[in-house]
């Protein structure tokens, strides 16, 4: 486990007592894009981080100042959207473990994972990286997957804190955000993954919430994860998401990442000569990034193997239980060695497993889909249907679809590979829409009307638009399975493993129907969370919104009942725990995995709800016709809201149904309990904010008047066009109408086509992460020298003589 004891913290103490003003602030930002500074005069080491949350991205060779480079070969694993439609917690630990194990083996003490930020919206394109729209859910895989990375001694990055729910504009946007969703939503899966998994580092988001920015945001870094959840470890920044260096002092940010060249120890140097910041409050921060670093140091394994070939295996079985399987029309599902059978996409033999941007691994080993297949002894002809990025494949993409459909004819069975290329998805751009390139979506159409039995298989991080869903038989979503996906496909396919995976997050029949839809991504200056704590099937269930597929959606080869329900009491006082119990039975032929959910549902009269919560999951292994009795502990204290009267979790007193199934649509079975608490006063806004209890038909719009009543406050600048003075707090982006803009914007895409080599995907992020950094940023990233920064924007804003001189001051370069 990862522990700072007692020792350590008091060796931190005497050594920050003994240096000078000048090595302290050194310290409390990085040597460069990975390291921490060492400190050889009193024996302080250097240790190394290291890009997650997937599996382990070192990066080799120089660096590209974007921490993109070629990296060591790592074992890839299912990405977090796939991971948590396993509902495994045990899964989710042996992957944190053996991620920890090949940190160890290369040296790094610090993996930057995993990520526990809410699906607010489908088109986020860093969904991938996230768990689930359900904040237990994600807050219990971020804990399990925390505790098994640190079991090795190797520190986890719990990211990104907080509200970090969209990529357009993510460096400068303001989340603005109800206390109550704010608590309920967006802060719950860190709490529990804090609490239960204690994390030794948390990493803070870019953004601002509510007008400040989370570097620097005292409530967020100190009252709540220390005070309030009783974090102990260090705050450090997302790279370059740092905007007043002195500032985050205050608030609990410990550690800035990566190094900026002095630029804003200079910054702290000042504040601290100034009075702005003391010394005091300096050794604060430094004793508790010392402590850690000496934990790391002492965490060292020298000599260390990590077994690769287990954990590619461990990738394999991963995959498999993350598959869900969506639509199973006939039993069409599993297939036959036996049957005359077509393979057609370009992803079967060239497969997508893992999102672009900071967490792209450089693969151990990889299991393609087509490979599999065969391997386990189908004949199968295969017809690309598709192109590929970068992919010399001769004719049109109706010639390729004719050929596609010239191969299944007359085949007893076709598996489709279609989904999302990387070019859809990723870090530093928000997805368009929901749907599949046009061209997926033609073959699959042309596919199944000249064969009767086509079964589809999806890659792809989040939720898909399926306008065929009704003209194919079968449809297993693999999302990005990591580097064993293929096998674990193509075992699913052919019936060796049974799917057991579950939707964690709600697929919606239109993008219009998303709660969020009518305020994502927000304007240049704040992003408006007016749809407050209804995220997911909270509001699906609540507007009574038909779905594509639920939340907790996912078919087996086996079939499930569930009986006989009871709780060990009728009453109890809120806060006491409840034993649940009930009875699991597989009527199928087929041994395999069911999930069960659990929720509680209660209706106020004073506070609006959703219709009911997930409150516990438990995953059971049957043989066929086995039966098993579950029996659950249920924490009551976790059938609370925030109540913003009293500033805390509360329950009122009333009768609470705990519902029991397989999914959010289907709960087969109910009980009621009874539960009583202390009276208190609550938020009663059904006169000043009517929409929240009544959610409307039509796609989900909110007042401003209901939306600042519930925001309890008025309401930010949401828009503004920019324009003269262009300040600090400005983008590339803001800019771009300008002939200098223009012309830096220019160079910032030859930077990025450069830097990734002909990787399009990767150059759509670092293009994205350019124009959206704010000016203040420039020169900690060190793009720019601030002179220059400073240079620029005089030139933006119409003072050329000043500009130009700043920018022969020195030789002017955009790194």
């Amino acid at each position: 486990m990862f522990e700072i004891s007692q020792p350590a913290k008091q060796k931190a103490k005497e050594l920050v007592s003994k240096m000078t003003l000048e090595e302290k602030v050194s310290l409390c930002s990085g040597l460069d894009d990975w390291h921490t500074k060492p400190l050889e005069r009193l024996k302080l080491d250097s240790i190394l981080m290291c890009d997650g949350p997937h599996g382990l991205r070192k990066q080799i060779g120089k660096s590209d100042g974007f921490g993109l480079g070629e990296s060591v070969p790592a074992v890839c694993f299912p990405t977090a959207s796939a991971l948590a439609c396993s509902f495994n917690r045990e899964l989710a630990y042996e992957i944190g473990e053996a991620i920890g194990e090949e940190c160890a083996a290369e040296g790094v003490s610090i993996v930057l994972g995993p990520g526990a930020n809410q699906k607010r919206s489908p088109l986020c394109g860093r969904n991938f990286e996230y768990f689930s729209e359900d904040p237990l859910l994600s807050g219990e895989m971020a804990a399990a997957m925390i505790r098994g990375v640190q079991s090795t001694g190797t520190a986890a990055s719990l990211k990104h804190f907080a509200v970090n729910n969209q990529e357009k504009r993510r460096m400068t946007i303001s989340a603005v955000v109800d206390e109550r969703a704010l608590r309920e939503t967006y802060l719950r899966s860190f709490e529990i993954a804090v609490k239960k998994g204690r994390p030794a580092t948390v990493m803070c988001a870019y953004n601002r919430l509510n007008g400040e920015y989370c570097s620097e945001n005292k409530k967020l870094l100190t009252d709540i994860l220390r005070d309030e959840w009783g974090f102990d470890g260090i705050v450090l920044s997302d790279w370059n998401a740092v905007h007043d260096r002195a500032l985050g002092i205050l608030a609990g940010l410990d550690l800035q990442m990566p190094g900026n060249g002095g630029y804003n120890d200079a910054k702290i140097l000042e504040a601290v000569k100034s009075n702005a910041l003391s010394e005091e409050d300096l050794d604060k921060v430094l004793c508790r990034v010392v402590s850690f670093i000496l934990t790391c140091v002492q965490n060292k394994k020298e000599s260390f193997e990590a077994d690769k070939t287990k954990h590619h295996q461990l990738a394999v079985k991963a995959a498999e239980q993350c598959a869900v399987l969506l639509k199973n029309d006939g039993h069409l599902l599993p297939g036959s060695v036996n049957q005359r059978a077509a393979v057609i996409g370009a992803f079967a033999k060239k497969p997508r497993y893992q999102g672009a941007g900071s967490s792209k691994i450089n693969p151990f080993l990889i299991d393609t889909p087509w490979d599999a297949l065969v391997s386990l002894g189908l004949k199968a002809e295969y017809a690309p249907g598709y192109r590929l990025q970068g992919e010399d494949i001769k004719g049109s993409d109706e010639s390729l679809i004719r050929q596609a459909c010239e191969t299944a004819k007359e085949k007893d069975i076709v598996y489709i590979f279609a989904g999302l290329p990387e070019g859809y998805e990723s870090e530093g751009f928000d997805r368009k829409g929901l749907e599949l390139p046009p061209e997926h979506n033609r073959l699959i159409e042309a596919v199944s009307a000249c064969c009767a039995n086509v079964v589809v298989v999806l890659i792809g991080g989040a939720p898909m638009a399926l306008p065929w869903i009704d003209k194919v038989k079968a449809v297993l979503a693999a999302y990005l399975g990591g580097e064993g996906g293929g096998q674990a496909v193509a075992n699913l396919l052919l019936g060796f493993q049974s799917p057991c995976g579950k939707l964690a997050e709600t697929w919606p029949l239109r993008l219009e129907d998303v709660p969020c839809h009518a305020y994502f991504p927000g304007g240049r200056q704040t992003s408006e969370y007016r749809e407050s704590l209804y995220v997911g099937y909270r509001y699906y269930e609540k507007a009574q919104k038909p779905v594509l597929f639920p939340f907790g959606h996912g078919l087996s080869y086996a079939d499930f009942d569930y009986t006989d329900i009871r709780l060990d009491r009728d009453t109890c006082r809120y806060g006491e725990p409840v034993t649940l119990t009930f009875k699991l039975k597989n009527r199928g032929k087929t041994a395999a995995y069911e999930t069960a959910l659990v929720f509680s549902a209660h209706q106020s009269e004073t506070v609006f709800m959703p219709v009911k919560e997930l409150r516990e999951f438990v995953r059971v292994y049957l043989e066929p016709g086995e039966t098993k009795e579950v029996s659950i502990t249920l924490d009551t204290s976790s059938f609370g809201y925030y109540n913003t009267s009293v500033n805390g979790w509360y329950a009122e007193s009333g009768v609470y149904r705990i519902l029991v199934g397989p999914s959010s649509a289907s709960c087969p079975l109910e009980a009621c309990i009874k539960m009583t608490s202390p009276a208190m006063p609550q938020p009663d806004l059904r006169h000043a904010a009517p929409s929240y209890y009544t959610l409307p038909k039509a796609t989900f719009t909110v007042s401003d008047a209901e939306f600042e009543a519930l925001y309890a406050s008025k309401l930010p600048v949401h828009d503004k066009k920019p324009a003269r003075p262009f300040t600090v707090n400005d983008t590339l982006d803001d800019v771009k109408h300008t002939l200098v803009g223009k012309i830096i914007i220019s160079a910032a895409k030859r930077i990025a086509k450069k830097t990734t080599k002909a990787d399009k995907a990767q150059e759509g992020m670092i293009l994205a992460t350019m124009l959206e950094m704010a000016f203040f940023a420039m020169p900690v990233s060190g793009q720019m020298s601030e002179s220059t920064m400073l240079g620029i924007l005089d030139l933006l804003n119409g003072r050329y003589l000043r500009g130009f001189r700043k920018l022969l001051s020195r030789r002017t370069t955009i790194a």
